[in-house]
């Protein structure tokens, strides 16, 4: 029973765990604890065994059937042989079917892995991020605006601390924190206020606390005793697959029907009447197993799980499966701008100084009263594992030690006496250093406050240093102005009044955060795909039209591109809907804003995916189609609510995961493509031959063939490397589904020609070969033809599989090792079974070489036929 801690104060506490508040539990306790009450994550579904795994294969009804007609083969006929072999058929199918589920699961856990929520801790008086669920009793825990809280927590340090504590009370408002002792009994849990509860969202403040439960134990854990976060496997796109299953299974199931009245009506008066009831039993039921498309589901599962591993790769990490294919589709992306457009690092761009404005790449005098006034001016801190202060200030070091000085040598010779800090109002800061026998005055800030405090400026060398920063401004640089004397010695009273005065200008330096090297190019080749950026940020209107102009979101002049906040919340929502499309920065939004914008988009049919990092960036990430988090400046509610976390937080990272999800797209419609007009061809087939009361390829041969030919090449076609040109399409539009694109009617017309070239190869082996003297074999022979070119046509017309319209005759056609060897490997097997010892086995006879110059001449024909009909459908514009 987990104690009340919220009546106990924290020295109790500390004595009772074992910890200390200052230092934190040492490492070694910390996984001795880890060790004995195990990881801190709620239970989940226990996953099933291998073996658990083995027999759910023959739970499919598909396959009872199956099992079924081997008994009635063996039992009833006395086909032993065959039994045999759709037994062996569908343990294959059992253990592949295993090996798929396992693969798509294991794929599955490493995402959740990788999105594992970290915690700030303390641990051997260091402050280190762990992941949350190595957390124990006795770790003390750092809470900070956006966290998650990891685990139940008796507060130590509140300042300003507010948590939303909805998930556990119901109460939307957020609860102020306080870390004194509560001496009541039975407080409700609402009323705890000296307590933070696992999974509530910290929303503002910060604080620290000690863990007094973790895992089960926590309130969190009460509530639920066993949750399973594997959404993926009921997902509406994993639904939509299933329903297609269903529909095709009692379309093929009624074929399989006709084919066994047809065979029965067709029956030779010398054949028992029984004897070929049970024949076409089995050929019906084998049909209908070859023929559904039972592993499609795990099929575009792997795709996809495969697809969330290379996007990792790319540092684009999917937490939820579907989101894959959903990049694939996206029409418009809502980026942050700072630190995902650009760098998130105020860099030097111009120096004005000697009446001149000059860039920064150019060579300054190090000892020039500019950088000497910057640099002093300056409480940057220099450690050993980088800058450490204000943004704007480390940018001005950073320029100082890329110019070769040596700045921390600097700061030891002109020591800091005095300062007068930064003031809003005065928008100054000055500081006096010792310079040998004087004392040098550094002062930085507002140019036109400063200006005010220069004594030794002409009217016009004002009004010109005024336009050099009415310039840079223009360009979105934030401009500071220099000026500096010299003293003889330190002030007795240190105020503005006495240290601000009669400066002497040295300069003005203007800075900027700089765009991204890489994100111009991503957003030319976001545009070049049909996706259009739109940049939001709280910056200021001008700010955000230089850096949209600088990436090419919007041409030089574009302002009335730009919208500011203030303009948004004017505007009447229908109207901003059908006007969404004029816009392409908003500048001076708050978070609340990004909802309006995103729900403007898709009311106008656009797929939107939106950049967040802040606590209230998570309503819009859950807006929008596809929430992309930041993995770097991200909060953890941010990153909770996204589908898609960058880790890099960059916009490169959002355009590469565009590609890599149109890839999975594209090669999930690829191997339906392969394996529905395979299925067709099947059909086809034996549906024509029953019609024609020809002999009719036997269980044994269908059930081989779909052993062979389903699953391996369908798979390696879910990893085809990326199509050329890929990015030079247009999205493809809410309303497309796999079928779209001329996948539907490719599906129809090979399985057709499939069809028709196996039953061609059929009437042929009734003329060619050693047999055809002989009545009793020649049949035989046609049969072989037959089931042979309708196992390897499949394999050739893989190859027509890799691209729906582009031809294959490409030197890229062969870059795939992976679909190379499944050919390779599913070819030797099928034609396996004309050695000796298994012609029996499967009811083949041996071919001679024309025959067999037949069976691969059909398939390359398969080929040649599919090329051509790609050609003209290019040439009449359906690519």
């Amino acid at each position: 029973m987990l104690k009340d801690y919220y009546s106990q104060s924290p020295e109790n506490i500390e004595k009772e765990l074992d910890t200390n508040v200052q230092l934190g539990l040492s490492s070694a306790k910390a996984k001795e604890r880890l060790e004995k009450d195990g990881f801190n994550a709620l239970a989940t579904e226990k996953g099933k065994s291998m073996l658990a795994r083995f027999i759910d294969q023959f739970k499919d009804f598909m396959i009872i059937v199956l099992l079924i007609a081997a008994l009635v083969s063996g039992v009833v006929a006395g086909e032993w042989t065959d039994a045999g072999i759709i037994l062996f058929v569908v343990l294959m199918n059992a253990i592949l079917g295993v090996v798929q589920e396992a693969r798509s699961e294991a794929a599955i856990e490493a995402l959740k892995k990788m999105t594992t929520p970290v915690a700030h801790v303390r641990r051997d008086g260091q402050v280190l991020e762990v992941p949350s669920t190595e957390l124990v009793k006795g770790d003390v825990v750092l809470l900070e605006a956006g966290d998650v809280v990891p685990a139940d927590l008796r507060l130590t340090t509140t300042e300003s601390l507010k948590i939303e504590e909805a998930a556990l009370t119901g109460e939307s408002v957020p609860v102020e924190k306080d870390k004194s002792l509560i001496s009541k009994a039975d407080v409700a849990l609402a009323d705890r206020v000296n307590m933070a509860y696992s999974s509530t969202n910290v929303t503002y403040g910060r604080g620290e606390g000690i863990v007094v439960a973790t895992a089960m134990e926590t309130e969190v854990g009460k509530i639920a005793t066993m949750i399973n976060e594997a959404d993926e496997t009921d997902t509406p796109l994993k639904q939509s697959l299933n329903q297609l299953g269903k529909t095709l299974t009692w379309m093929i199931l009624g074929i399989c029907a006709l084919v066994f009245v047809v065979g029965i009506l067709r029956n030779p008066a010398n054949e028992s009447q029984t004897s070929l009831m049970i024949d076409m039993f089995l050929i019906a039921v084998s049909l209908a197993v070859a023929a559904i498309p039972e592993g499609l589901p795990a099929i575009v599962t792997i795709i996809l799980a495969l697809g969330t591993q290379t996007m990792a790769k790319h540092k684009a990490i999917v937490r939820k499966l579907p989101a894959v294919e959903t990049l694939g589709a996206t029409d418009i992306i809502c980026s942050d701008k700072t630190g995902t457009l650009t760098q998130n690092k105020m860099t030097v761009e111009k120096i004005y100084y000697d009446g001149q404005l000059h860039d920064a790449s150019e060579v300054v005098d190090a000892n020039s009263d500019v950088m000497q006034t910057m640099l002093l001016a300056n409480d940057t801190k220099l450690r050993a594992d980088g800058l450490l202060g204000d943004p704007t200030e480390t940018a001005l070091t950073q320029f100082g030690l890329d110019k070769g000085i040596n700045v921390a040598d600097l700061l030891e010779t002109k020591k800091r006496v005095q300062e007068v800090p930064f003031d809003s109002d005065r928008k100054l800061m000055s500081t006096v250093n010792k310079n040998g026998d004087k004392y040098y005055v550094a002062v930085k800030g507002a140019p036109d406050e400063l200006l005010k405090r220069v004594s030794n400026l002409s009217d016009k060398e004002k009004e010109n240093i005024l336009l050099a920063n009415q310039k840079m401004a223009q360009n979105a640089l934030r401009v500071l102005g220099l000026a500096y004397k010299e003293v003889d010695k330190p002030f007795e009273e240190v105020n503005s009044q006495n240290i601000e005065n009669n400066l002497i200008f040295a300069g003005l330096v203007g800075m900027i955060d700089p765009e991204r090297p890489e994100a111009k190019a991503a957003v030319a080749e976001a545009k070049a795909a049909g996706i259009r950026t739109v940049m939001i940020t709280g910056d200021h209107q001008v700010t955000a039209q230089a850096i949209a102009e600088r990436l090419g979101i919007i041409e030089k002049g574009q302002s009335k591109r730009v919208l500011t906040g203030s303009e948004l919340d004017k505007m009447d929502d229908a109207y901003f809907k059908e006007h969404v499309s004029d816009y392409s920065v908003y500048a001076r939004v708050s978070p609340e804003h990004k909802v309006k914008i995103v729900k403007a988009w898709q009311a106008n049919e656009k797929i939107v995916a939106m950049t967040g990092d802040g606590v209230n960036d998570a309503p819009s990430l859950k807006q929008a189609d596809i929430g992309i988090g930041m993995g770097i400046t991200g909060t953890e509610v941010s990153k909770g609510a996204s589908d898609m976390i960058l880790a890099d937080d960059n916009f490169a990272t959002i355009v590469e995961a565009v590609k890599q999800g149109r890839k999975v797209f594209s090669n999930i419609q690829k191997a339906i493509l392969y394996l529905m007009s395979c299925n067709v061809g099947e059909v086809i087939t034996v549906f024509i031959m029953t019609i024609m009361g020809w002999d009719v390829l036997q269980p044994v041969q269908l059930l081989w063939i779909n052993l062979v030919t389903d699953s391996l090449p369908a798979i390696a076609l879910g990893v085809e490397p990326v199509e050329d040109g890929i990015m030079n399409r247009k999205p493809r539009g809410r309303k497309s589904n796999f079928f779209s694109g001329g996948v539907a009617s490719s599906i129809v017309y090979q399985g057709i020609l499939e069809g028709v070239l196996v039953l061609i190869v059929y009437t042929l082996g009734l003329h060619i070969g050693p047999h055809v003297a002989d009545p009793k074999l020649q049949h035989g022979d046609a049969l072989t033809m037959a089931f042979l070119t309708l196992g390897l046509i499949q394999l050739f017309h893989a190859f027509n599989s890799k691209y729906v319209h582009q031809s294959i005759f490409r030197k890229h056609t062969f870059q795939n090792k992976w679909f190379n060897w499944a050919i390779v490997i599913s070819a030797i097997i099928m034609a396996a079974v004309e050695l000796p010892f298994l012609t029996n086995v499967f009811k083949v006879t041996e071919l001679d070489l024309d025959q067999w110059l037949a069976v691969l001449g059909t398939g390359c024909l398969m080929i040649i036929i599919v090329e051509l009909v790609k050609l003209v459908q290019r040439k009449m514009g359906k690519e």
